[in-house]
């Protein structure tokens, strides 16, 4: 008997590459499924997450599972069944899990899960980071934390200096008089 040999597609494996390097050029990864979505929905969702430095494409799940083999990433099987889009995150993930969820209040779009930092998170997970502050909001309140003493300090400081200052003028007033 012969052996049937199979003859790949050029076609299959561009498209398998250009996955491929959606995923390995993005910080993190979010699948979602878009069925109900119309043109002029999905269009500004992408908006949206191209002002959160991040972009949202349609992918063939088998294009998509062979790309992630590829690469070594985890993925669970049911990330990749029915119409699947998936958001890439060339920044902080946050505001963009933000973006998705807001959206799916007032659509039909939801939420599969995701890869963040090569792991493997549900959609709850998801949701979870979405409610999350942004890196900035946190470096922020970080930043604010840590100068909150040296303010209290100075203040301290400088309120006994004002009131030393107010007590002098008083008592200069009152010596005019």
């Amino acid at each position: 008997m012969a052996e049937k040999t199979q003859k790949i597609q050029p076609y299959k494996t561009e498209g398998i590459k250009k996955i491929r390097d959606l995923i390995e050029s993005s910080r993190d990864v979010i699948f979602t499924d878009f069925r109900g979505l119309n043109v002029t929905q999905i269009t500004d969702l992408r908006r949206s997450l191209q002002e959160k430095e991040a972009e949202y494409r349609v992918v063939k799940n088998n294009y998509a599972r062979l790309a992630l083999a590829e690469l070594g990433f985890p993925f669970e099987k049911d990330f990749l069944i029915d119409p699947t889009a998936v958001a890439l995150a060339r920044a902080d993930i946050s505001p963009i899990a933000k973006v998705l969820f807001e959206f799916t209040r007032d659509s039909t779009l939801k939420i599969k899960g995701g890869l963040i930092d090569g792991k493997v998170v549900s959609s709850e997970e998801v949701e979870a980071i979405s409610k999350l502050p942004s890196r900035d909001e946190l470096y922020a309140m970080l930043m604010s934390a840590m100068n909150a003493p040296l303010t209290n300090l100075v203040f301290a400081m400088d309120s006994g200096l004002i009131k030393l200052v107010r007590t002098l003028q008083a008592v200069a007033d009152s010596k005019d008089k």
